[in-house]
Formats: C-alpha cells, sequence, structure tokens
C-alpha cells in the first residue's frame, strides 16, 4: 500500500489517556506530509529526467549504431576502392609492359630493316665501285688504244713523207 501527502493529512489517531500531544502530532505529521510531498515532487522530477535520459542514451547508442554501420560502410568502401585502384593500377603496368613490348619489337624490326638496307647499300656501293672501275679500266685501253693508233698514223704519215 503507497501512502500519499493526503493519507498522512488525514490520518487520525485514537485519543487515549495521557496520549501525545495533538497539535504536537498535527504538527509534526503536516512536516512529514510536506516533506513526503516534496520527496515525491523530487522522485517525480527525476523520474523524468530519468526518462529524458533514457531517450537520449537511446538515441545516442542509435547515433553510435549509425555511425558504426557508417564507418563499417566507409571501410568497406575504401577497401573496394584500394582493390581497384591497385588492379587498375596493375592493368595499367600490363598494358604498358605490352605497348613497350610493341614498341621494342618495333624498333628491333627496324634495326634489322636497317641493317638489311645497309648490307643491300654496301653490296650496290661495292657492285658500283666495280661497274665504275671497269667503266674506267676501260676508259684506260681506249686511250691506251688510242695512243697506240695514234702513234701508228703518225708512222704512217712519217714514213708517206718521205
Amino acid at each position: 500500500m503507497k501512502i500519499t501527502p493526503l493519507d498522512i493529512q488525514q490520518k487520525q489517531f485514537r485519543v487515549k489517556l495521557r496520549g501525545f500531544d495533538i497539535e504536537e502530532v498535527d504538527s509534526f505529521l503536516e512536516l512529514v506530509r510536506e516533506e513526503f510531498e516534496e520527496l515525491l515532487r523530487e522522485n517525480s522530477k527525476l523520474r523524468e529526467e530519468l526518462h529524458k535520459m533514457e531517450n537520449h542514451l537511446r538515441e545516442y547508442k542509435d547515433t553510435e549504431m549509425v555511425l558504426k554501420n557508417t564507418l563499417m560502410t566507409t571501410q568497406q568502401m575504401i577497401d573496394e576502392i584500394k582493390s581497384n585502384a591497385q588492379k587498375e593500377a596493375e592493368l595499367i603496368m600490363k598494358e604498358a609492359e605490352m605497348k613497350a613490348e610493341q614498341i621494342i619489337e618495333r624498333v628491333q624490326s627496324k634495326a634489322i630493316k636497317i641493317h638489311e638496307d645497309i648490307t643491300d647499300l654496301k653490296g650496290i656501293r661495292k657492285h658500283f665501285k666495280e661497274e665504275i672501275r671497269r667503266v674506267a679500266e676501260s676508259h684506260v685501253r681506249m686511250l691506251d688504244s688510242t695512243e697506240d693508233w695514234e702513234d701508228e698514223l703518225m708512222i704512217q704519215k712519217a714514213e708517206g713523207n718521205k
């Protein structure tokens, strides 16, 4: 059974011979009632504050859960971004290596072609030099034969003038 301030105020005691002083009892009961009433108000106020604090605590816990979920999601996104960046970097490296190999192959192919062209040009130069030498030798022979012919002509002229 709960006692209320009204119960304290309305409480009647039987009077007996040589009992308590009624005014003193009434005064004390009034004091107890006021204190009890104040305690009930304070208790009610504290319950209200407790209820508010519990609501705040629940809100904070909800916020904490949202933040934890957000952090977990963010961490997952960061991990995915890192993984994707790593994969993309590896892909770029492989593409760069492939392009480098292609460039090296083209350069080597061009170097081989240039070497072949140089070899061909050396052959052409050698052939051209031999051709020039034959033509020059042919001209020298012609000059020599022309000198012989001129010498013979002069001899014939000299014999004919005699």
